[in-house]
């Protein structure tokens, strides 16, 4: 399975996991790359992004965390106030009685919202995937997921059916809800979010193989743009044996269906 890297930043961060982390190291200011005058040659440097360009999907599931609990009661008054703006950018009075706390109520709402920039996968699997010898599939199916559009900010809503064929370990069922709770409760598209719930589910466990299906409705589709009521959006990631074996996928498939 190949790894794309992370894409390196002009202020020294990297996309992880579709989310900018600030963690790299800043060039030095002056210097000529080498940290060493000792050094006898300088490592390679990967590739800058193009400005514009999409960050790849950093495929690793331990190093996910971009904002903490401390972070929510810091950057609350600051939100609070850009809701503020916007009510009056739509020709609110934000001192009327109605919307006297809403800038404070929709900075809290979004924060949560988006929780799962607080939380890692690691953590959620810690004591819960164990040896077991069993190699049939393993299906849990309509799992609720609600996420945040990051184009339009507005909601996506839906289900995910995930399965796997164990090689000797198994993960406890309700992590497999939880891994979907922490990457949908953050700005996304639906395409990586089914990609990051696989690839999550194959870091930590190795399985032969990984399949996820989304089924979604998209509130930008729905109130705005093209208002088409009843559509939905499926995406789908298929790993290992899932992708290679036509019979496996189409058991997993059905399964779903049924």
């Amino acid at each position: 399975m190949e790894h794309s890297e992370p894409t390196e930043q002009a202020d020294g961060g990297s996309a992880l996991n579709g989310h900018f982390d600030r963690t790299g190291k800043r060039p030095v200011p002056g210097g000529s790359g080498c940290a060493s005058a000792a050094a006898s040659a300088c490592a390679p440097q990967p590739p800058r992004a193009e400005p514009g360009a999409p960050r790849p999907v950093m495929e690793s599931w331990r190093e996910e965390r971009t904002r903490s609990v401390e972070d929510n009661q810091t950057s609350l008054p600051s939100l609070a106030a850009a809701y503020t703006t916007i009510l009056r950018g739509l020709g609110e009075d934000p001192q009327r009685q109605g919307l006297l706390k809403t800038p404070w109520r929709a900075a809290t709402a979004m924060q949560f919202f988006t929780k799962g920039y607080q939380e890692k996968i690691i953590d959620v699997l810690n004591d819960a995937i164990f040896d077991e010898d069993h190699d049939e599939m393993v299906i849990v199916k309509d799992i609720d997921m609600f996420s945040m559009c990051e184009h339009h900010l507005v909601p996506i809503f839906g289900r995910v059916h995930i399965g796997y064929l164990p090689n000797k370990r198994v993960l406890g069922l309700s992590k497999l809800a939880r891994i979907v709770e922490i990457y949908s409760r953050r700005l996304q598209v639906q395409e990586r979010l089914t990609k990051q719930i696989a690839v999550a589910i194959t870091e930590a466990l190795k399985p032969t193989g990984v399949g996820v299906v989304i089924e979604a409705t998209h509130m930008c589709m729905v109130m705005r743009g093209v208002q088409k009521m009843n559509s939905k959006t499926v995406t789908s990631t298929m790993l290992g044996v899932f992708r290679e074996d036509p019979k496996t996928r189409d058991e997993f498939l059905a399964l779903i269906r049924s």
